[in-house]
């Protein structure tokens, strides 16, 4: 199973925006997860369109079960 965890922000322009992470730790915690993107706004790492990042909205795991089969 895929895991990725999903970091959603707003920038400054009102534009949501998503950073993905494969695979994260499976013992992260949601405080390490709102102290990390709390400093990804802090100090202005990221900017989409010209416009950093402002606000923090939220972060979710997304689990996704991938079947291959040969053909």
């Amino acid at each position: 199973m895929a895991k990725t965890l999903e970091l959603i922000f707003e920038t400054a322009a009102n534009k949501a925006v998503t950073l993905t992470v494969d695979e994260p730790r499976e013992n992260l915690t949601a405080q390490e997860i709102a102290t990390g993107m709390q400093s990804i706004v802090d100090q202005n790492i990221f900017a989409v369109g010209g416009s950093p990042f402002a606000l923090v909205k939220g972060a979710r795991v997304v689990e996704r079960n991938i079947v291959e089969y040969e053909v």
